[in-house]
């Protein structure tokens, strides 16, 4: 936690939830990857929350009780969201989950293949893959993501989420929501 001598290396970023109730994360000012509460780890902390997933009132959740696996969400805004939407077991890593969680980790080249084999040493039949990327259109990015999701949909199928899906304020037409289940051979 930041103290008042720490103030100028963080900042807190409050993320208001549909209930009302707020989770504030601190955030470094300066930093790598692990250190921000990136815009699609918002994005996809929204869609946990939409009707298809969540209703205040009753208070029915889909994530009551769900294995939830996390990965590349930054700060664990993304998992953070899920436990308190009720996932009972929210991990980095579980095998055969019922959902992974995966936001804004199409970025880094080396990644790609370990990304890929994770995920499918991970996800069982039953799995839900949901992975909310921004679509980066500049430098080495677009290469990355092509050579992601060719690998990935040879094992994988995706259904990309329609923007009148997710949260009608937290969605951005660069950042896109996909769910992924394995193939059946």
């Amino acid at each position: 936690m930041a103290t008042d001598e720490d103030s100028e290396d963080y900042f807190v970023r409050e993320i208001e939830k549909n209930d009302g109730s707020v989770l504030r994360i601190y955030q470094c000012s300066r930093g790598d990857v692990g250190c921000v509460v990136w815009d699609a780890a918002i994005v996809l902390s929204k869609y946990l929350e939409t009707e298809q997933f969540y209703s205040v009132q009753p208070r029915v959740s889909t994530w009551r009780s769900k294995n939830i696996v996390e990965l590349g969400a930054g700060t664990g805004l993304v998992g953070l969201v899920a436990a308190t939407l009720g996932g009972g077991n929210v991990r980095e890593f579980l095998p055969h989950p019922h959902y992974i969680l995966m936001a804004d980790c199409i970025y880094y080249e080396q990644s790609v293949e370990p990304l890929v084999e994770t995920l499918k040493l991970l996800a069982g039949p039953e799995t839900c893959v949901i992975c909310c990327f921004e679509q980066r259109t500049v430098g080495v990015n677009p290469e990355i993501e092509k050579r992601f999701f060719e690998l990935l949909l040879q094992e994988f199928q995706s259904e990309m989420i329609p923007s009148e899906k997710q949260d009608p304020e937290f969605n951005s037409p660069d950042i896109h929501i996909l769910h992924l289940r394995r193939r059946v051979h």
